[in-house]
């Protein structure tokens, strides 16, 4: 099912121009500095100049300057303009440790904790990374509970905590990380998800993605895909996020006048046949997915039971990982900015640390979706229906003949 293949210039183009305004102009500076096109004491282009390049606003500008000297690397001075700070080791230097169980599974992992690395590395801090399980990516929750253990231990002065998922004894663990590291005076900065589940909130910093608005935005494409019936799946024991997605997936059901069937939800095994063949067979022609491996898992299980994606069944997942597009039919799903997530999580720890009274935070950035092949949209561009009905709201769309 999956196809690999090197990225055309106008595709590396396409997936550039994703990125936020505010990313692009971060990046950019960012990577001038880095590079030394921007040395120690250079002043940077004014925020008129980097509007005009970017054709970007100038708050967006701002923003973007802002995060840069929150993480030291610039200089503002009021009637002057912004500066390279001049490298020098901070008066104190921490070291920070990743527990992050879903590190070998979890794919949106990768790039957030390889720009915390980055960005420790840069202001000269030390980041720990601790072994969680197998080759495969199992999560050993003993180990888990041992790598807490060593970073208290070591002193260190945060940890950015991603919470166990996927187990029946999820909480025990994530509840014994937590007490184990408030006990020490640890800080920690959750990522992507809280250890309680949706609408509780835990009085932990938490830096991820507006998890309700992905949902709302990823259901909704299938509304005006013509979609009155949505199915959503996840896998037992998921993250928090997931009752967030599907908050999200209520509320567009809802605003769109379609009332959601608790039917509707499904918790099992997408590999699973005679579990997916139940869902299928009750009428499920639309389905969202917690995650991309879960839809990706899916989209396999439907081409073996002879319901191939999009043809008989739309299919849709979340986090953009890197295969999704390579999948055949490529993936529809919400993007996670990953970096700017890691950016964001390396400033509120270094802020936790400096204000420790402050009160929790939630920073959610933006979610983007990402329309592909496996939602059927390009039926709606080249293809229209034969009786006038929509193919998801007849439940047949490989009734749907070329226009």
């Amino acid at each position: 099912m999956i196809e690999r293949r090197i990225k055309t210039p106008i595709e590396q183009k396409t997936q550039e121009s994703r990125k936020t305004k505010h990313r692009q102009v971060f990046e950019h500076v960012l990577a001038d500095i880095e590079s030394g096109r921007l040395k120690d004491g250079n002043r940077l282009p004014s925020e008129a100049e980097l509007v005009k390049q970017f054709g970007s606003s100038r708050p967006t500008v701002a923003r973007a300057l802002r995060d840069l000297q929150n993480l030291g690397l610039v200089e503002r001075r009021v009637g002057s303009g912004t500066y390279v700070r001049k490298a020098q080791k901070p008066i104190e230097s921490w070291s920070f440790g990743l527990l992050i169980p879903g590190l070998g599974s979890t794919e949106i992992f990768e790039p957030i904790c390889g720009q915390l690395a980055r960005l420790a590395q840069r202001q000269h801090h030390t980041l720990l990374w601790g072994d969680f399980g197998g080759k495969r990516g199992d999560t050993d929750p003993g180990l888990i509970e041992q790598v807490c253990d060593s970073y208290i231990r070591q002193g260190v002065a945060g940890v950015f905590f991603a919470p166990l998922e996927l187990t029946e004894d999820k909480d025990r663990v994530n509840r014994s990380v937590i007490s184990s590291m408030e006990a020490a005076g640890i800080p920690i900065v959750l990522l992507d998800r809280d250890i309680v589940a949706f609408p509780l909130r835990s009085r932990f910093d938490l830096v991820g993605i507006d998890n309700r608005l992905a949902g709302f935005l990823i259901t909704n494409h299938l509304i005006k895909l013509g979609c009155r019936r949505i199915d959503f799946l996840s896998r037992p024991d998921s993250a928090p996020t997931v009752m967030l997605r599907i908050a999200g997936y209520h509320e567009a059901l809802l605003n769109s006048g379609i009332s959601p069937d608790p039917q509707w939800i499904h918790s099992g095994d997408p590999a699973d046949g005679k579990f997916v063949q139940r869902i299928v067979g009750d009428g499920a022609t639309a389905i969202i997915c917690a995650n991309d491996l879960t839809a990706a898992n899916l989209m396999r299980t439907l081409d073996t039971l002879g319901y191939p994606v999009p043809q008989k069944t739309r299919v849709a997942g979340f986090d953009d990982v890197r295969y999704a597009e390579l999948l055949r039919p490529s993936l529809t799903t919400i993007h996670q900015p990953c970096v700017d997530i890691g950016t964001i999580a390396m400033q509120v720890m270094l802020e936790r640390i400096e204000n420790p009274t402050f009160p929790p935070r939630d920073i959610l950035a933006q979610p983007t979706l990402i329309v592909r092949q496996s939602c059927g949209a390009a039926w709606r561009s080249h293809f229209s229906p034969a009786n006038g009905q929509d193919a998801c709201e007849s439940g047949n769309p490989a009734s749907v003949r070329s226009s």
